[in-house]
């Protein structure tokens, strides 16, 4: 019997402007055993047809057709059946584990709290299986991460937290909202491998929905792709991913950074510029923070015009190392230089001219951007604190020269960034950062929470700009096939040190150390009969001596 069965499943969401269509005449069922991804790019309907399959849409919502769980309806289902089908016929796993936990509840205590709303056990005997499910999650110690709270853990231990908390009760079905998307690719690569076990042991069916189709190629049997609402294409993972029918799909999967694994030493990255002064350098940088060593004697130039990835796990560093090259933080041991000047030594005016020489792209744009502003307000910002004289009329001259330069219409300038989608906002950010004209773009993982689509057209626009401005950009991602499209040089950071830098075509072609190997094998590749191969590499060298990332 199919766990879920959708039959011309439609919604519509009510908004103060009328009624916006979200999923249009969806059919689709999620047979025994298998593993169904739902793809597409931020707007497509994935997310809501996996909120309508658990009952979990909104208010102003209005839904037509059939869903069904395990046989019983859930459109138009009362909340005591929603609530009883939740958690034991299906369980959801959501995107990001920090708003899915509570934050002042200890994890083991809300693994508990969800085994007793279905079961009637006591409170002893559900802390004692909520330490269980902490253990078969893969948790190191978990009955001390029992008693942790989710800001004690790291990314990859709270996903395990909220994986835990869906198969407590054992469902028939995990519906998976992009669950690896904020992961290192180690850690991405692990959580992928526990739900696979998972599912093998306990016969557990997934709705994986995700815009990352290397973790397509990596985990699910068939396919779904989503293009405004509807469905255009489904079938078997190795014919919708190597032989697509549908033009969309085809652009979706031609937009994918693909890291070269093997080859001669070359890319297709702009050659190395011939050795000038850097723009910065960091030489022998320690960092602490309390008895935290965050950075360990770390080494990196960025000279004009060359674009350096920055690239390792969660707690590597690279961060870190970005914040001392942008001045935020102070290292205790080591020099940094900022266009020749020791940054230490800078004060007042004089460091402030060297601060305006410096761009800055977050990873959330969102959270970058002051909701209460403008777009015109938010590029300009750098120019009021820059630029005191600058006229008004000639500030909003600048800001819409460069929001053009960033593909903008600068009829762009009046709205929010509320207004505006994930790929405008990212741009948006950009024309910020580049509003003075900087020496030094960091770009600490711009990319990162956008589509494939999305995620290429920003790369485009920076790498456009670099050549025509000649700034030099410290790009910070895990994200490997990116680093290896964009960057010519790259510096690989391990627990606060340098594992290995050099050329990006030799460092991640062939790599020195077994660190980086690891890396490079733990990246999925948007091809399943490859990444089926390299899994069992991947696997046969973590059993012969290898170790794994601990998440």
């Amino acid at each position: 019997m199919n766990i879920l069965e959708l039959e011309g499943l439609s919604v519509t969401f009510a908004t103060d402007t009328g009624d916006v269509p979200a999923v249009r005449d969806v059919s689709l069922r999620v047979r025994p055993g298998e593993t169904l991804a739902l793809v597409g790019e931020s707007g497509s309907g994935k997310s809501t047809v996996a909120l309508a399959a658990m009952g979990l849409l909104p208010g102003n919502s209005r839904v037509s057709g059939r869903a069904s769980l395990d046989g019983t309806e859930v459109v138009g289902a009362s909340e005591t059946v929603l609530a009883h089908l939740r958690g034991r016929t299906a369980s959801m796993v959501f995107q990001e584990p920090a708003t899915a936990l509570d934050p002042l509840t200890r994890v083991g205590r809300q693994i508990a709290e969800v085994i007793r709303n279905h079961r009637s056990v006591s409170a002893k005997e559900a802390a004692a299986e909520a330490v269980d499910l902490l253990r078969r999650v893969g948790i190191s110690e978990p009955e001390r991460r029992a008693s942790a709270f989710p800001f004690q853990l790291s990314g990859g231990q709270r996903q395990r937290v909220v994986i835990a908390m869906a198969i407590a009760n054992s469902p028939s079905l995990l519906v998976a909202d992009e669950p690896t998307t904020a992961l290192d690719v180690t850690v991405q690569a692990e959580i992928l491998d526990l739900l696979r076990q998972l599912a093998a042991r306990s016969g557990t069916r997934v709705l994986l929905v995700t815009h990352n189709m290397g973790v397509v190629a990596d985990f699910a049997d068939r396919v779904a792709v989503m293009l405004r609402g509807e469905i255009v294409e489904t079938g078997t993972v190795d014919d919708v991913l190597l032989r697509p029918a549908h033009e969309y799909t085809k652009l979706l999967l031609d937009a994918v950074p693909r890291l070269a694994v093997s080859g001669p030493e070359e890319s297709d990255a702009v050659p190395e510029p011939a050795p000038r002064e850097p723009v910065v350098r960091l030489q022998d940088v320690s960092v602490s923070f309390g008895r935290v060593r965050a950075l360990h004697e770390v080494s990196l130039t960025v000279r004009p015009g060359e674009t350096v990835g920055l690239v390792g796990e969660s707690g590597s560093g690279k961060s870190t190392a970005a914040r001392v090259a942008l001045g935020l933080i102070a290292p205790s041991d080591g020099t940094v230089s900022l266009f020749g000047t020791d940054l230490r030594r800078a004060r007042g005016r004089a460091r402030r001219r060297l601060l305006a020489g410096l761009g800055v792209v977050l990873q959330d744009p969102v959270a970058s951007l002051d909701a209460r502003m403008s777009v015109a307000e938010c590029v300009a910002e750098p120019l009021r604190v820059h630029r005191r004289d600058m006229p008004a009329a000639q500030r909003r001259a600048r800001v819409g020269e460069v929001l053009e330069l960033v593909r903008l219409p600068r009829e762009l300038a009046s709205r929010g960034p509320r207004e505006l989608s994930g790929g405008q906002r990212q741009r948006v950010s950009l024309a910020r950062a580049l509003v003075l004209e900087p020496r030094l773009l960091v770009a600490d993982e711009p990319t990162s929470a956008l589509d494939v689509s999305v995620q290429r057209t920003v790369l485009e626009v920076i790498e456009e700009l670099q050549r025509e401005l000649g700034f030099a950009c410290l790009f910070v991602s895990h994200d490997l096939a990116v680093v290896q499209r964009f960057a010519q040089r790259v510096v690989v950071l391990r627990s606060g040190r340098v594992e290995e830098q050099g050329p990006t075509a030799t460092t991640l072609l062939h790599p020195d150390t077994e660190y980086t190997r690891r890396l490079i094998a733990a990246v999925p590749v948007p091809d399943p009969v490859l990444q089926r191969s390299r899994r069992a590499e991947r696997r046969t060298s973590l059993t012969t001596g290898g170790q794994g990332a601990t998440a």
